[in-house]
């Protein structure tokens, strides 16, 4: 019995067969036929659902609640004019947002073949677009499509309009308008051209006083040696409460000769002498040519009391009391005047003159 179990063993290994136990028994061991449908079963349910998957993942159309009727299918402005119009006439609208390569004339494609032609047909929601796909390599001689145009900002709501800020117009005051004219007037007659100086300034002052334009264009005639046609700007009421205005129309008059008029202009409504020096010097001045030495001496005396430093001042009071009588208060004044300095030569030699005179008595 074992040499037959030997001789069938050798049988075996010579067939190369692997389903014959180690110890032969007569019984071959093999699979039960019921399990031999499951492999392939199992196989053809993976290769449905991957098909399913991928069918899914790139040709998924989501579905919207309720669906715009089919537009009439537009003709894209990118589409060459050579291509066939069978092929313009098939593709369908896009859906905003959505990116696509436009067939042409060479024959290159973007739009796969395998949708289904009732898919193509069926109107895309507006509101979602599909998913980004990879994009196709282009070769060398591959036409390259146009970059489609950013989109448009939306329009703002009315609540956000209303919402928002309205932005005040300011409107131009008084005094802005004559400092802008002012300006303006300076820059023609810089220029020379007194002409249109003139006219600016007719038009400023036929709604509003201007006392700046006015000023300005004053000031420019009397350095021009001009007083008549500085004065018409500087006189009548609108300047009259102005004492800049007031200052200039002084001036005019006494380069007219006329002194009395301008001292008397000078004299109404007279500001503090820390708010104009210059007018309180000039009306101080006028005073003491006209022969108002008391009215001079009262004006000086207030610069004086402002600032005690400027030799000039006290020459002025020392002259004035001096033509009125009071010799004594000269004295003082002259001697003060001399011990400061700023005295010009020829004014520093009148003091002494007046000093030698008034104290050999």
């Amino acid at each position: 019995m074992s040499l037959l179990n030997d001789a069938l063993r050798a049988a075996e290994q010579r067939q190369g067969r692997t389903d014959v136990s180690t110890a032969y028994t007569g019984q071959v061991n093999r699979q039960p036929a019921a399990r031999r449908w499951l492999v392939p079963v199992m196989a053809l349910l993976l290769v449905i659902l991957v098909v399913v998957a991928v069918y899914g993942y790139f040709f998924r159309i989501p579905v919207a609640p309720t669906p715009a009727p089919p537009a009439a299918p537009e003709v894209p402005k990118q589409l060459s004019d050579s291509a066939p119009k069978a092929e313009v006439e098939s593709e369908p609208e896009q859906a905003p947002g959505s990116e696509a390569v436009l067939a042409t004339s060479t024959g290159h494609t973007a739009l796969s073949d395998t949708v289904p032609a009732s898919e193509a047909a069926r109107p895309e929601p507006e509101a979602i677009s599909p998913e980004p796909q990879a994009e196709p390599e282009i070769s060398d001689t591959a036409p390259v499509a146009s970059q489609p145009a950013e989109p448009l900002p939306e329009p703002e709501s009315a609540e956000a309009q209303a919402q928002a800020p309205a932005v005040k117009q300011v409107r131009e005051t008084a005094e802005t308008i004559d400092l802008r004219v002012s300006r303006e007037v300076a820059r023609l007659l810089r220029a020379g051209e007194f002409r249109a100086a003139g006219q600016q300034l007719a038009d400023v002052t036929s709604n509003q006083t201007a006392p700046v334009s006015r000023g300005v264009y004053a000031r420019t005639m009397l350095l021009q040696d001009s007083p008549g046609r500085a004065l018409p700007w500087v006189s009548g009421e609108e300047a009259q409460g102005y004492p800049e205005l007031r200052l200039l129309r002084a001036r005019a008059l006494l380069s007219l000769g006329r002194l009395n008029e301008a001292v008397t202009t000078l004299s109404q409504d007279v500001p503090p002498v820390a708010d104009n020096i210059e007018y309180r010097i000039t009306l101080a001045t006028l005073t003491q040519q006209a022969g108002q030495n008391v009215e001079a001496a009262r004006h000086w005396s207030a610069l004086i009391a402002l600032d005690d430093s400027q030799p000039t001042w006290w020459v002025g009071l020392a002259i004035a009391l001096e033509a009125g009588g009071q010799a004594a208060g000269a004295l003082k004044a002259y001697t003060q005047a001399a011990q400061l300095p700023g005295l010009s030569p020829s004014l520093a030699d009148y003091v002494r003159n007046r000093l030698t005179l008034l104290q050999a008595g």
